[in-house]
């Protein structure tokens, strides 16, 4: 899945908050939002870093569908519990049409791509209740995402807290010690989770 375009391509990625307009302030929600997409620049390289466009959207390039996809489950790990985000991602090519405050605004097929995937999770999540992540004909890439997004949408706070920590390196004593709880608590909730089973397939699919 380290799948790296031609020059003349990229991964674009579009996401959006789930159920955005029943949150209690959309402003808070969309602070919390920006904080997400913080932590999803900080720690996965990108071509054009992870950043809110119109409403409760946001966008975001990268040379591999790896760093897409670890992009897409940064940002919901990072969401406190009660938010979370779906994302469409697609590959090809794509032009700069404009700026905007925003930044640069782009077309192209990779962001019609991105678009026709995100709406595809939008059909699926009736049967498929967990998921929150698609890739505009992603053959067995969609497989895996069916089953890490529902292995990351049975997660609390916390689980969610922990899985992150382990993707930015820190150690389970460090995590411990962030929760208030012990190494051993941490480590149970990793196992039982399937936080563990996340953390080790982002690393089976580079």
């Amino acid at each position: 899945m380290e799948m790296k375009v031609s020059p003349s391509q990229t991964v674009a990625l579009i996401g959006d908050l789930v159920a955005s307009r029943q949150a209690t302030s959309r402003a808070e929600a969309q602070e919390r939002l920006i904080d997400a997409l913080a932590a999803a620049a900080e720690l996965v390289p990108s071509e054009q870093p992870p950043a809110p466009t119109i409403g409760d959207e946001f966008q975001s390039t990268h040379a591999t569908l790896h760093d897409a996809l670890l992009t897409a489950l940064v940002v919901r790990l990072a969401l406190p519990e009660g938010m979370d985000a779906r994302v469409g991602v697609g590959v090809g090519t794509f032009e700069v049409v404009g700026r905007s405050e925003y930044g640069l605004t782009q077309d192209g097929p990779a962001w019609w791509n991105a678009r026709d995937a995100i709406g595809e999770v939008e059909q699926r999540v009736a049967r498929q209740s967990g998921l929150r992540t698609w890739v505009h004909e992603g053959g067995t890439v969609n497989a895996y995402l069916m089953a890490r997004d529902q292995v990351v949408s049975g997660f609390d706070g916390r689980q969610r807290r922990l899985t992150l920590g382990l993707l930015q390196g820190r150690t389970q004593r460090e995590l411990a010690v962030a929760e208030g709880i012990s190494a051993s608590a941490v480590s149970q909730s990793l196992r039982r989770s399937g936080a563990l089973a996340v953390v080790d397939g982002v690393e089976l699919v580079r």
